[in-house]
């Protein structure tokens, strides 16, 4: 999933404006088959089920990098130099970047941390906590998408980036390509991106962490229907969608669906549009495509990006790799 990490203890507005939702939606469900972008899955709500997914036994991809981060961290941050700055693509709360930062700090007086999330909220939470618990590392929230990385060249050199919580996997092949040269395009030689990936693994494994036996996935889903009724005056019944999830061996992802029980109109009031459905009809919300480390190296070199170095856990479950710009 896109889970980065996010957490929202308070009620905050939508992190989206409305109007670019509108778009989204509309566009998406006038498509066949119809198809929504993951980003509206993280409304405050969402984001708060997310943080609750993270905790579940059957999720394993956030346990794990953040075991890789604990075993390696201090390996990690001795290959990038002195007086790095760290900006981050996705950063939520920060909750997993405090381990790097923690032996950053045991390598430098001080750290400028640049976050990038959608959720402000999240961000103001990462703010406080960090600063809190880390004295000496100044957050500097930055609230937007991918497609302004601009704050990437306020970063005193040299720069780190962090693009972990394997969201690159909810990208395209081509779409991940070029974020990632997105990125490169704002470093310059010496710079570097530590990159977090889910691996192929048995397909049971992959397919519980998606399939929780408490039923948050499925809440987690269905809510972006609750944030379509709230925000532009939907009517969809949530129980009448079905979350549907599973391992696509040939496109190498897990899935995420809502699934229609029965025929069924829904009007959503601010699109001046009634959708129709038939039993069995599909929403596609959500990819999460697995890596290998031959294909994570790949993309990386595509990029602009040397490949330094690799970490995995015991069961090559999760990797992170460091790439540098030369």
């Amino acid at each position: 999933m896109i889970r980065s990490e996010y957490l929202n203890r308070v009620s905050v507005p939508p992190s989206i404006p409305a109007t670019d939702i509108a778009g989204d939606v509309l566009e998406g469900l006038s498509r066949t088959p119809k198809s929504l972008p993951p980003k509206l899955l993280y409304d405050a709500r969402g984001s708060a089920l997310f943080e609750q997914i993270t905790c579940l036994p059957e999720y394993y991809p956030t346990r794990t990098e953040a075991a890789i981060l604990m075993a390696h961290a201090d390996e990690i941050c001795a290959r990038l130099g002195r007086n790095v700055s760290v900006g981050e693509l996705g950063a939520g709360t920060a909750t997993k970047t405090r381990i790097l930062l923690r032996s950053l700090l045991r390598r430098q007086f001080s750290v400028n941390y640049f976050p990038l999330d959608v959720s402000d909220a999240a961000l103001q939470l990462a703010k406080e906590e960090v600063e809190r618990e880390l004295r000496a590392v100044n957050v500097h929230p930055q609230v937007g998408d991918f497609e302004d990385l601009t704050f990437l060249e306020l970063q005193p050199r040299p720069r780190l980036v962090l693009y972990i919580g394997s969201s690159i996997g909810n990208l395209e092949h081509d779409e991940a390509i070029a974020l990632l040269q997105n990125v490169a395009r704002h470093l310059s030689s010496g710079d570097q991106l530590l990159l977090g990936v889910d691996l192929v693994k048995d397909s049971a494994v992959m397919h519980a962490a998606y399939n929780d036996s408490a039923g948050i996935t499925a809440s987690f889903n269905r809510n972006l229907l609750v944030r379509i009724n709230r925000e532009l005056g939907g009517h969809f019944d949530p129980d009448a969608f079905c979350h549907v999830s599973f391992w696509n061996e040939a496109a190498s992802r897990i899935e995420l669906h809502l699934e229609s029980r029965r025929p069924q109109s829904v009007r959503v009031d601010a699109l001046d549009t009634t959708l129709r459905f038939h039993q069995g009809e599909r929403i596609h919300t959500e990819n999460s495509y697995k890596y290998t480390i031959g294909r994570m190296k790949d993309l990386l070199r595509r990029s602009g990006f040397e490949v330094e170095h690799t970490w995995t856990d015991s069961d090559c479950w999760f990797a992170l790799s460091l790439g540098v710009i030369i």
